[in-house]
């Protein structure tokens, strides 16, 4: 059986690629926890940039769990935590990752795809794409971590739409909604997200760290401590940020090393 997770590396930029397109990139139990180790040690890797997730194929990013696994590995509440700590595991790792990352989206992105998807901080999409959450034909819920990925881009009532009715909709409607950040034509979304993806890495990577974590922080309700509030300024102390307003001064790229 071939790897389900790859790891492509090109510079400063990594590209992981859900690889079962046989079941439309279907995730199995040990493909979620790969999915998210890996994560955890790419935000270890300093020289990173940025990382894209994509699906293989042309057919799917991911069509969620692979369903053929739920008689042995979900066919009980005890079960079904069991493996939904997992999921938990991977989306919080996508979510918490230093880095920033992408989601290139092609055709189907339903279930844990979509939670993968979500979990990411910006998804551009072929105008084939399709979203949905089509758990309701199962008789299985999301676990509150799962929900609260997909909460953060869209209303409640949007939420319950897609829960309720199971319905898988287009790339326009998720646009509408906010569930998505861009369409593309088709023969486009590669493309498109690359330059993307080298804008981000060409930017300073301190700051794009920073704006990470304060735009997470900015979700919670707690107040901001004084300590929160100073650390906005802290990239003002970094070798990155001299070099950068020097470069703009005199009007040559910037050199950024993260330091």
């Amino acid at each position: 059986m071939s790897d389900p997770i790859l790891v492509q590396r090109d510079g400063a930029i990594v590209t992981i690629v859900l690889n079962n397109p046989e079941k439309r990139n279907a995730l199995t139990k040990p493909a979620w926890q790969k999915l998210g180790d890996v994560m955890v040690e790419l935000s270890k890797d300093d020289d990173l940039r940025c990382i894209i997730l994509r699906g293989a194929g042309e057919e799917a990013f991911a069509a969620g769990a692979d369903i053929s696994e739920f008689p042995t590995e979900r066919s009980s509440a005890a079960e079904a935590k069991a493996y939904g700590d997992i999921v938990t595991y991977t989306v919080k790792a996508i979510e918490e990752c230093v880095h920033p990352t992408i989601a290139l989206i092609k055709g189907a992105c339903t279930g844990g795809g979509l939670e993968i998807a979500c979990a990411c901080d910006m998804r551009i999409v072929g105008e084939s794409a399709r979203f949905g959450v089509p758990i309701n034909r199962l008789g299985h819920t999301l676990a509150y971590p799962e929900l609260d990925a997909i909460l953060r881009l869209v209303s409640p009532a949007v939420m319950l739409e897609l829960l309720l009715e199971g319905r898988v909709v287009d790339a326009e409607f998720a646009l509408r909604v906010g569930l998505i950040n861009r369409i593309v034509e088709d023969w486009e979304v590669e493309e498109e997200v690359r330059v993307t993806a080298d804008r981000i890495a060409k930017g300073a990577p301190l700051a794009a760290r920073l704006h990470k974590k304060m735009v997470s922080r900015l979700k919670q309700p707690a107040p901001l401590t004084q300590a929160e509030r100073d650390e906005a300024f802290s990239t003002c102390d970094s070798e990155d940020y001299q070099n950068g307003y020097r470069a703009f001064m005199a009007k040559k790229p910037p050199t950024f090393n993260a330091r």
